[in-house]
Protein backbone atom coordinates (compact mmCIF):
# COMPACT_ATOMS: atom_id res chain seq x y z
CA UNK A 1 0.00 0.00 0.00
CA UNK A 2 1.34 3.41 -0.99
CA UNK A 3 0.60 6.26 1.39
CA UNK A 4 0.52 9.63 -0.34
CA UNK A 5 1.37 12.75 1.59
CA UNK A 6 -0.93 15.75 1.81
CA UNK A 7 2.12 17.97 1.32
CA UNK A 8 2.84 18.90 -2.28
CA UNK A 9 6.38 18.11 -3.42
CA UNK A 10 7.61 19.41 -6.78
CA UNK A 11 10.76 18.48 -8.70
CA UNK A 12 11.80 20.04 -12.02
CA UNK A 13 14.09 18.43 -14.59
CA UNK A 14 15.24 20.58 -17.49
CA UNK A 15 17.03 19.64 -20.72
CA UNK A 16 17.67 22.93 -22.53
CA UNK A 17 19.57 21.22 -25.37
CA UNK A 18 16.41 19.35 -26.35
CA UNK A 19 13.98 22.10 -25.19
CA UNK A 20 12.23 19.83 -22.70
CA UNK A 21 11.29 20.14 -19.06
CA UNK A 22 9.53 17.78 -16.71
CA UNK A 23 7.72 18.89 -13.57
CA UNK A 24 7.07 16.00 -11.19
CA UNK A 25 4.51 16.44 -8.44
CA UNK A 26 3.82 14.18 -5.48
CA UNK A 27 1.38 14.61 -2.65
CA UNK A 28 -2.09 16.10 -2.87
CA UNK A 29 -2.97 18.45 -5.74
CA UNK A 30 -6.03 20.52 -4.90
CA UNK A 31 -7.57 23.64 -6.44
CA UNK A 32 -5.53 25.56 -3.87
CA UNK A 33 -2.17 23.77 -4.12
CA UNK A 34 -2.37 23.79 -7.92
CA UNK A 35 -1.33 27.45 -7.75
CA UNK A 36 2.18 26.32 -6.75
CA UNK A 37 2.32 24.00 -9.78
CA UNK A 38 1.26 26.83 -12.07
CA UNK A 39 4.03 29.08 -10.74
CA UNK A 40 6.67 26.38 -11.23
CA UNK A 41 5.41 25.62 -14.75
CA UNK A 42 5.46 29.34 -15.60
CA UNK A 43 9.06 29.67 -14.39
CA UNK A 44 10.14 26.58 -16.32
CA UNK A 45 8.35 27.83 -19.44
CA UNK A 46 10.30 31.09 -19.23
CA UNK A 47 13.67 29.29 -19.45
CA UNK A 48 13.55 28.77 -23.21
CA UNK A 49 11.25 29.66 -26.10
CA UNK A 50 9.14 26.71 -27.35
CA UNK A 51 9.98 24.52 -24.37
CA UNK A 52 7.97 21.29 -24.23
CA UNK A 53 6.72 20.89 -20.68
CA UNK A 54 5.52 17.66 -19.16
CA UNK A 55 3.63 17.74 -15.86
CA UNK A 56 3.84 14.33 -14.23
CA UNK A 57 1.19 13.88 -11.54
CA UNK A 58 1.04 10.08 -11.82
CA UNK A 59 2.30 9.68 -8.26
CA UNK A 60 0.09 12.39 -6.80
CA UNK A 61 -3.47 12.41 -5.55
CA UNK A 62 -5.24 14.93 -7.78
CA UNK A 63 -8.68 16.28 -7.00
CA UNK A 64 -11.05 16.06 -10.01
CA UNK A 65 -11.42 19.85 -10.36
CA UNK A 66 -7.65 20.33 -10.21
CA UNK A 67 -7.18 17.72 -12.94
CA UNK A 68 -9.81 19.45 -15.05
CA UNK A 69 -7.99 22.77 -14.67
CA UNK A 70 -4.69 21.19 -15.70
CA UNK A 71 -6.32 19.62 -18.76
CA UNK A 72 -7.72 23.03 -19.78
CA UNK A 73 -4.22 24.54 -19.59
CA UNK A 74 -2.88 21.71 -21.70
CA UNK A 75 -5.63 22.11 -24.32
CA UNK A 76 -5.45 25.93 -24.53
CA UNK A 77 -1.63 26.14 -24.28
CA UNK A 78 -1.96 28.86 -21.64
CA UNK A 79 -1.78 29.08 -17.88
CA UNK A 80 -4.57 30.90 -16.02
CA UNK A 81 -4.52 34.68 -16.53
CA UNK A 82 -4.00 35.32 -12.81
CA UNK A 83 -0.72 33.35 -13.04
CA UNK A 84 0.41 34.56 -16.48
CA UNK A 85 -1.25 37.87 -17.42
CA UNK A 86 0.73 37.98 -20.71
CA UNK A 87 -0.71 34.57 -21.69
CA UNK A 88 2.62 33.25 -22.96
CA UNK A 89 2.29 30.14 -25.12
CA UNK A 90 2.86 27.04 -22.99
CA UNK A 91 3.15 23.56 -24.49
CA UNK A 92 2.08 21.46 -21.52
CA UNK A 93 1.27 17.77 -21.49
CA UNK A 94 -0.22 16.12 -18.43
CA UNK A 95 0.65 12.62 -17.24
CA UNK A 96 -2.50 11.86 -15.22
CA UNK A 97 -2.52 10.02 -11.88
CA UNK A 98 -2.38 6.25 -11.88
CA UNK A 99 -5.03 6.08 -9.18
CA UNK A 100 -7.60 8.63 -10.16
CA UNK A 101 -10.76 9.20 -8.23
CA UNK A 102 -13.93 8.07 -9.98
CA UNK A 103 -14.66 11.57 -11.27
CA UNK A 104 -11.06 12.15 -12.41
CA UNK A 105 -11.01 8.79 -14.20
CA UNK A 106 -14.25 9.66 -15.99
CA UNK A 107 -12.75 13.00 -17.08
CA UNK A 108 -9.58 11.35 -18.35
CA UNK A 109 -11.59 8.96 -20.52
CA UNK A 110 -13.86 11.75 -21.79
CA UNK A 111 -10.87 13.90 -22.77
CA UNK A 112 -9.19 11.08 -24.68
Amino acid sequence: MIILSEKLSILVRVDLDHAKAQVLAKGHVTVHSIQALYVVVKRANALKHNLDLELDVRNARVDPEALRQLQVCSETHHLPTRIDPQQTHCTLSILAPRRATTHAAEFSHAAA
